[in-house]
Formats: C-alpha cells, sequence, structure tokens
C-alpha cells in the first residue's frame, strides 16, 4: 500500500502527542513515510499514522514488564510486529490521553540517553 493509500492522521491527535513529546529534552519531531514521529537523537520515540484498515495508531518503546503487560490488555493495546520492546495504541473518539502522555514519557525514557532520561519527571 502506497503512503497515499493511508488516512492523514488528524491534526488533533498530532496536536496532542506533540504537545507531550515536545516538551521533552531534545525531542524532534519529522514527517515520516507515513505519519508523524518523534525522535531524541536517531531513536525514534514514537510514531503515529494511519492504517489501511482506516484506524489511526501511535507506536512507542516500553519496559519489557510493560510490553507484556499491555499486550495481555488487548485493545486499544497491541504489541507491534517487529522490535522487541514496541508496542502500540488505536486512537479513537475514547483514547485515554492522559494514560498515552505517561506512555508517551516512558518511551522517551527507555530512548533517551540517560542523561537526558534523569531530567524528566516520572510518577513512581
Amino acid at each position: 500500500m502506497e503512503k497515499r493509500d493511508r488516512p492523514e492522521v488528524p491534526a488533533v491527535m498530532v496536536r496532542r502527542i506533540r504537545r507531550v513529546l515536545s516538551a521533552l529534552p531534545e525531542c524532534h519531531e519529522e514527517t515520516a513515510w507515513v505519519g508523524t514521529r518523534w525522535q531524541v537523537g536517531r531513536a525514534t520515540v514514537a510514531h503515529v499514522f494511519g492504517g489501511e484498515d482506516q484506524l489511526f495508531r501511535v507506536v512507542f518503546r516500553a519496559e519489557p514488564d510493560e510490553v507484556i503487560a499491555l499486550q495481555h490488555l488487548g485493545p486499544p493495546y497491541f504489541r507491534s510486529g517487529w522490535g522487541r520492546n514496541v508496542v502500540g495504541m488505536l486512537l479513537d473518539d475514547d483514547t485515554d490521553w492522559d494514560e498515552l502522555a505517561e506512555l508517551l514519557t516512558d518511551s522517551y525514557c527507555v530512548q533517551a540517553p540517560r542523561e537526558l532520561a534523569a531530567r524528566v519527571p516520572r510518577p513512581g
């Protein structure tokens, strides 16, 4: 499927993710082959995109125990088909944006160099 066949992620979704990730040290946004991604250095923190099924997803990194927990929760969470620590969430009208903000912050801390991750306040 070509990029033009995938739905464009609604701007409101990108803005909500941007608000979380742009506040993190040295995290930058860029256009990906499909959708938008955020990176710290060259490490991807999150990638939001529309699928050929017309659903919107965000994928991110997580600690191993969190990967297992999210995978077992089921929808809206899913395990990515690539990367041992990549999980995702379907985005829709029922998305818990506070929960997603925590997951994205955790993803940043997984991917960022230690000195940058140490600057990010995280709940216990």
